[in-house]
């Protein structure tokens, strides 16, 4: 445990210990008395009279000495807590870092080209038209609400998760939170309950974005469930334009077919962001980042494997692959067989634990 953890600890002892003391001088005699039997229930009635009588009655010295001296010590320890920059308890006290710069995180992203000058584009027209509506001039009306729309594990929920905080950092969000969900967390199974769950996954949402994963499965063929959670989304947009914003992603065909269905979603998303897949090069990047990561090397007579599995992954499922999110699995595959062979070594070094030989590829063509 750290020093200053430690003199937190110390610190919250002697406040908790002076409140004890100051509760026990303003009512030590509540505190210290017995209880009472069912004989002493007369004496008990006695003792309240007597105290209504004498109720007026000043407290002595001794007792207001001690309320005073209790009291400055307990403001005492609170301003050396204060100080710290801390008044809650060491328990709720959390190490926190400066947060990353929305921007910086997004240029971060491996690939995603087109997409970032997308971003960058929104943000600067978002930013503008807010300062010309602060600057009494006419703004622009702007839909904040997006389309995503791409294969799977192409960056749709990292990048919406930085829109988020981007939207709050420029001001037009308050609290900058992302909510990912899908059909399952906004519809019920009875008529009724999905505006009830739906509104709850929105009230999460307020003041941030609300993101649904593959969308399109609340418009399917005489499905009043999913009306209801499309309806009551609808309103909310409406109702909260300030402060709320939904992103709605997922394959590009059947998104735009959803987004047609009804006049309502055409109204409000007018901003489609296409993601493409990722390039062999950029898969292999990914990969890679992986291994710095979680302290993983490649051997160098290896490296020429990994892309060529990658390569394989990618060509053998061109219409539904899954991008990052298949690099995570081949990773994964990989860590895990480079696991059973290094737990058959009666020593293993660092190096041994680090390295990805030629053995761990096995079975994984």
């Amino acid at each position: 445990m750290s020093r200053s953890r430690d003199k937190e600890l110390e610190t919250l002892n002697k406040i908790t210990g002076m409140q004890k003391d100051l509760l026990g001088s303003l009512y030590g005699d509540f505190f210290s008395a017995p209880v009472s039997k069912p004989s002493e229930k007369a004496e008990n009635i006695e003792r309240k009279d007597d105290t209504k009588k004498s109720a007026g009655e000043a407290p002595s010295e001794d007792r207001v000495d001690a309320v005073k001296n209790a009291q400055n010590a307990l403001d005492e320890a609170k301003a050396l807590f204060a100080a710290d920059g801390n008044l809650n308890s060491p328990e709720e006290k959390k190490d926190e870092e400066p947060e990353e710069d929305p921007m910086e995180a997004l240029d971060k992203l491996i690939g995603l080209g087109s997409i970032k000058d997308d971003v960058k584009e929104l943000t600067a027209f978002v930013k503008v038209q807010k300062a010309r509506q602060e600057q009494g001039l006419k703004s622009v009306p702007v839909s904040l609400h997006l389309v995503f729309t791409g294969n799977p594990g192409t960056g749709k929920t990292s990048v919406a998760r930085i829109i988020a905080k981007i939207y709050k950092q420029i001001g037009v969000l308050s609290k900058g939170q992302l909510v990912e969900v899908d059909r399952s967390g906004l519809v019920a199974g009875y008529v009724g309950q999905t505006a009830i769950k739906t509104s709850e996954q929105i009230k999460k949402a307020m003041g941030g974005v609300l993101f649904i994963d593959e969308a399109y499965a609340l418009s399917q063929k005489d499905d009043a469930f999913g009306q209801e959670a499309i309806d009551t989304i609808l309103k909310a947009m409406e109702d909260n334009r300030k402060d709320f914003v939904v992103i709605v992603a997922g394959y590009t065909e059947p998104m735009k077919k959803f987004i047609e269905s009804n006049p309502g979603l055409k109204s409000r998303f007018n901003k489609y962001i296409e993601f493409p897949d990722y390039s062999v090069d950029e898969l292999e990047e990914i990969f890679y980042m992986n291994c710095d990561k979680y302290d993983y090397k490649v051997e160098e007579d290896v490296k020429h494997q990994i892309r060529a599995l990658i390569t394989s992954r990618k060509l053998g499922s061109i219409d539904n692959f899954a991008n990052a999110r298949e690099i995570r699995n081949l990773f994964e595959e990989i860590i895990t067989n480079q696991a059973k062979r290094v737990s058959s070594l009666e020593s293993p070094s660092n190096d041994d634990m680090m390295t990805i030989s030629i053995d761990d590829l096995k079975d994984l063509a």
